[in-house]
């Protein structure tokens, strides 16, 4: 029998099934599953209806008819016009390359949330609190209400001023942590769609919600600001019922709700949480409770700011760490080791009497003694307590808060903790793995998951640049250095299509970005190159690695806000806006992060450059074909006073450092003259540093792929696989399980570096992984088509490293390549997904070009050592 290809993993606006979009021309994408040799679509049929029987018998919305095209991916939806609570599903077949139909797919579905004001009926309720600076009681709401027919569904529509915790009938509703997420919430704020028909019965039921003050109301920064959204909590929430026979019953906030406060004494995402169990609110939301003696919520101005769906997936808990080992350090002290610098929280499972107070620190690192490091916590308490009530054995975890850390320090308790009595909880913004990397080196394999859970813990509703102290921030320039990395490691379209609407949103009235997103810093934290280029930077890899153009859309009006700006603060051209320099560079006097040789108006030149490049390309993809003349006339002419300015007529680039020359060639701001010079002088710059790195969080992540650019890859792999310091191999000699602020955070001779900005969990360094999946292992993408429509498999050799592997699970499929070293021979199996192709560019040979399917190779190939 023929073989046939057959679709699967069907999604909507990068989610599977999702409820509660606010897209009404949403982008429906698929799979094809067809192994065979060439295997690709040629034609589509979409249909869609307002049911799952409609869909089977006369779909009622949609039917595209068979569409000649290969298109997979954001094909958008072109049905019956879509209101709010429309609920769609869909399916989709295909024809192969020999025009043969496939089965109908499985079917999906996708549900719009409340798309207008006008569908809102709930109130923002809460409760009046002292207003404290060491924090206030979380705030428990609830409502009991009948029902008094059939249910067919039910949705609840939620959102929060703070965070907020639902729960039905004595359940938590839904996995979701940290709802509804950090925005800007003077501008928008964001609401989660659940479905929660199982939850009710006929008759009596209750609803409930507690509220913490997260990201709106506790602490901010380093200047231990409160308050920097608002300084009162309040709860919105919409729940509807429908029932079999299609009437609607909708029960929402408003002043008829009841609340108090219970067990959480506070909690604030760097302090930690308290929590006192001889406050505990027993049933508290279900329909028996008596609330006779709560009081009545209050009412609160409508929010000014735009209520949306939530656009990136939300946190969870993804995984669980059993400790290592335990020791007591000091009498009645006990510190459990989980073995791995992680983000989350604590399971611990705890015995004591009424009264008894435990507490739970944490830390990424301890003293020499044992002790807990806490001292690059600065002021961050990172401190959990338990307050026994009647129960004397419990298991218990907090609500609101979350820590960086390693390891958990246990005190208050008379007996000796079990290994097994602390868990560590790791959570983070559900970001799907999608790709691997190995290779014959061990190191290499620990920086690789260094660097993955360095992406994990930073990736917590925002990219931070750090999970552990009193910052924890959106730090945009983090984020744009990283955020190709990222893309290999995991699944993070929504996650940074979210994240760059946050960008616009906090983007200044004159089209300067702060440094950080969502900005609590102020008006004179921004203009900095390298970072603030993470408006254009982020959302065009995004499109690169996913092909998706609507976030080219969405963001080009922010995009050119920010060239404007460099254009109205230039002077012919040049500018000088890299307030960081080469940030924590290696070539700089001890306690002078920001000052790099490195000229900074040669970085912020250079940057003006690279993004307006990126802007014309936007514009041209776009269709925006004036603007795009506009912007490339406009690179052109920058690249020319990048040229005039900082190289001389030999190729030498001002400052003369290893960041200078990397942004040159990295950027390709050189006449092809000079070229090979300034290669040449960088490679002799890392040769006479015997091989090390001189560069910081601007020139770092360059280095390596710069260096392969030119043809030096040897060059680069010395570098990489350098063991002394500063460089990737010699953290993880001194302990790294995760990529660390500084090369030396902590050295075993020496101890600890400066406290005042110490994170062993910062992923700017990460950016490495890049190199790791595109170069060693050779997997890359065609920027003329996007999304790894065309791959680039280019594996490269090196010294050091025999075999290399890697995976990456693209939305079209499987592309992997995996290559060992073996005598004179390099072989070679690559995997090319359905519906792409490729292109192999093996050592020593023509390139070929490939269509789907495995294909394996064997070449003459020897390590030339240079």
């Amino acid at each position: 029998m023929t073989m046939r290809c057959t679709v699967d993993g069907l999604s909507c606006e990068f989610k599977r099934n999702p409820i509660g979009i606010d897209e009404t021309r949403p982008r429906l994408s698929w799979k094809l599953v067809d192994k065979r040799q060439g295997a690709r679509q040629t034609a589509y049929q979409i249909v869609a209806a307002s049911s799952r029987n409609a869909l089977d018998e006369k779909p009622d919305l949609w039917d595209s008819g068979c569409v000649r095209s290969s298109q997979s991916l954001d094909v958008e939806y072109a049905g019956k016009r879509l209101a709010s609570r429309s609920n769609v599903w869909w399916k989709v077949r295909v024809w192969d390359m020999e025009g043969r139909e496939s089965k109908w797919s499985e079917p999906a579905f996708f549900e719009l949330g409340l798309l207008k004001k006008t569908d809102w009926q709930a109130k923002w309720i809460g409760r009046p609190g002292i207003k404290s600076r060491d924090g206030e009681p979380c705030p428990f709401l609830r409502k009991k209400f009948a029902l008094g027919g059939q249910i067919a569904s039910a949705r609840a529509y939620v959102s929060a001023h703070g965070l907020f915790e639902l729960h039905i009938n004595g359940k938590r509703v839904g996995e979701d942590f940290f709802t509804p997420g950090w925005t800007d919430y003077n501008k928008r704020v964001q609401y989660l769609t659940y479905d929660i028909t199982d939850l009710l019965t006929k008759g009596e039921n209750a609803v409930g919600a507690i509220l913490g003050e997260g990201w709106f109301a506790g602490n901010l920064g380093w200047e231990k600001k409160r308050w920097n959204y608002g300084d009162q909590l309040s709860f919105l929430m919409q729940l509807e019922v429908k029932y079999a026979d299609g009437t609607m019953e909708t029960i929402y906030s408003a002043s008829d709700w009841k609340t108090n406060i219970g067990p959480i004494i506070v909690s604030d995402i760097y302090n930690g949480e308290t929590y006192d169990a001889g406050r505990e609110l027993a049933g508290w939301s279900t329909a028996g409770y008596d609330d006779s003696s709560w009081d009545a919520a209050v009412v609160y101005a409508p929010s000014k700011a735009k209520l949306v769906a939530k656009r990136n997936l939300p946190v969870r808990m993804q995984e669980e760490l059993n400790a290592q080992t335990v020791n007591e350090i000091q009498p009645g002290v006990f510190v459990f080791d989980l073995g791995q610098n992680m983000v989350g929280w604590a399971r611990v499972h705890l015995k004591g009497q009424s009264g008894d107070k435990v507490k739970i620190r944490f830390a990424e690192m301890l003293n020499d003694d044992g002790t807990m490091y806490t001292a690059n916590l600065r002021g961050a308490k990172c401190t959990d307590h338990y307050i026994f009530g009647s129960t004397s054995e419990v298991t218990w975890e907090p609500h609101f808060t979350f820590h960086g850390f390693r390891y958990v320090e246990i005190s208050g308790v008379n007996y000796k903790p079990a290994i097994g009595d602390v868990v560590g909880i790791v959570l983070h913004s559900e970001i799907p793995e999608i790709g691997s990397f190995e290779c014959s080196e061990k190191l290499i394999n620990r920086l690789q998951k260094n660097i993955q859970w360095g992406q994990k813990g930073n990736f917590l509703e925002v990219p931070t640049d750090c999970p552990q102290r009193d910052e924890r921030l959106g730090w945009t320039g983090d984020a744009q250095v990283f955020v190709r990395a990222a893309a290999f490691n995991r699944d993070v379209a929504s996650f940074f299509e979210k994240w760059s609407e946050d960008i616009a949103d906090s983007q200044f009235p004159d089209g300067g970005v702060p440094h950080v997103v969502p900005n609590v810093l102020g008006k004179g934290h921004g203009y900095c190159a390298a970072w603030a280029d993470a408006a254009i930077i982020c959302p065009w890899t995004i499109y690169l690695c996913y092909g998706d153009k609507r976030i080219l859309e969405r963001q080009y009006k922010s995009m050119c806000k920010w060239v404007q700006w460099r254009i109205n603060n230039s002077k012919k051209l040049i500018n000088d806006s890299a307030c960081f320099g080469d940030w924590l560079a290696i070539d700089i006097a001890e306690g002078h992060a920001g000052k790099s040789p490195t000229p900074r108006d040669l970085i912020s030149t250079a940057y003006f450059a690279y993004t307006t490049e990126i802007v014309a390309k936007s514009a041209k993809i776009l269709g925006l074909n004036a603007d795009a003349k506009k912007y490339a006339k406009l690179y052109g002419r920058i690249k020319e006073a990048f040229n005039r300015e900082f190289v001389s007529q030999t190729g030498r680039l001002a400052g003369d450092t290893q960041t200078a020359y990397a942004l040159a060639l990295g950027f390709d701001l050189l006449p092809p003259s000079k070229i090979r010079h300034a290669a040449d002088k960088l490679v002799k710059e890392i040769e006479c540093r015997g091989f090390h790195l001189s560069t910081g969080f601007v020139g770092t992540p360059l280095l390596a792929p710069v260096l392969s650019k030119v043809g030096r890859t040897d060059v680069a792999y010395k570098l990489v696989l350098q063991k002394t310091y500063p460089g990737w191999i010699y953290s993880i000699l001194q302990g790294a399980t995760t990529m660390w602020e500084r090369w030396n955070s902590y050295t075993k001779d020496k101890g600890f570096g400066d406290v005042g900005m110490n994170s062993f969990n910062h992923y700017a360094y990460g950016s490495i992984g890049e190199w790791l999946y595109a170069t060693v292992a050779g997997i890359d993408l065609d920027p003329e088509r996007p999304g790894y429509r065309h791959i680039i498999f280019r594996p490269q050799p090196g010294e050091g490293i025999t075999w290399a592997e890697a995976e990456l699970r693209t939305r079209y499929g499987l592309a992997a390549c995996k290559w060992k070293l073996s005598g004179k021979k390099m072989q070679v199996k690559i995997t090319v997904p359905p519906n792409t192709d490729a292109t192999v560019i093996l050592p020593g040979q023509k390139p070929k070009k490939v269509q789907a399917g495995t294909y394996e190779y064997v070449v003459a190939y020897m390590i030339k050592k240079k």
